[in-house]
């Protein structure tokens, strides 16, 4: 228990820059806190203890802002930054280093008590605000961009962005080092279908332009052809 707590502490040193000693990530990170309320929370959810472990989820919840059903499964070195708004539903299951921003919600898209969340594998990171939604994987090393809407399974090491969630980049080896969803290199969708657009107005210009010339000249041509 004490080494997963310091192997927690580790990965905010590893993932957040900000980060400036042990006793402030400590006391601090509400994401870290929310973590070690929900292992709580798990153990007595899985004991049988429902309504306890609920109690210490919705405690959590209060404290941090960040609401994890007890019935999750979480790995190791799970880290939430900023945290506020999370949400992570009762059949989600994470994997080991997988980082997630403020305002991810981990959703189901069905009523039936069935697996109805999603699972994330090693080394996922999902930015801020982001919705993944229903009983689907995503793969190992794969990153969701901010705001993104997920409902469909995404391959490993791929970068999914937009409304609904498209695969823009695929990597066939994930990068070591810190997790980063380097917004600044992502294709955008959206900004991509507008340059289309522009270009093909422009073509669409060039040739009305010279379908003018053209009528132009042939007006000219049937006007002297009636003098003579």
């Amino acid at each position: 228990m004490l080494r997963q707590m310091r192997d927690d502490i580790n990965s905010v040193f590893d993932r957040d820059p900000a980060a400036r000693s042990s006793l402030e990530i400590l006391f601090c990170y509400p994401g870290l806190h929310a973590v070690w309320l929900h292992r709580i929370a798990h153990w007595l959810w899985i004991h049988n203890w429902f309504f306890l472990g609920r109690f210490v989820s919705q405690s959590s919840r209060f404290l941090t802002g960040i609401e994890i059903h007890p019935g999750a499964k979480i790995g190791n070195r799970f880290f939430i930054d900023h945290g506020m708004g999370v949400v992570i539903g009762e059949t989600a299951e994470i994997g080991d280093d997988v980082t997630l921003y403020h305002g991810v919600t981990l959703g189901g898209v069905t009523w039936d008590k069935v697996k109805r969340h999603p699972t994330l594998e090693d080394k996922v990171v999902i930015g801020s605000g982001a919705k993944i939604l229903g009983p689907f994987t995503v793969g190992r090393g794969a990153k969701i961009g901010s705001n993104s809407v997920v409902v469909r399974e995404v391959p490993p090491n791929a970068t999914v962005v937009g409304i609904p969630g498209k695969i823009v980049l695929m990597s066939e080896e994930a990068k070591e080092g810190r997790p980063d969803l380097e917004h600044g290199k992502l294709p955008d969708p959206s900004a991509s279908a507008f340059a289309a657009m522009t270009e093909q107005l422009k073509a669409l210009e060039e040739k009305y332009n010279n379908l003018q010339i053209e009528y132009e000249s042939l007006r000219k041509e049937l006007n002297l052809k009636r003098q003579f």
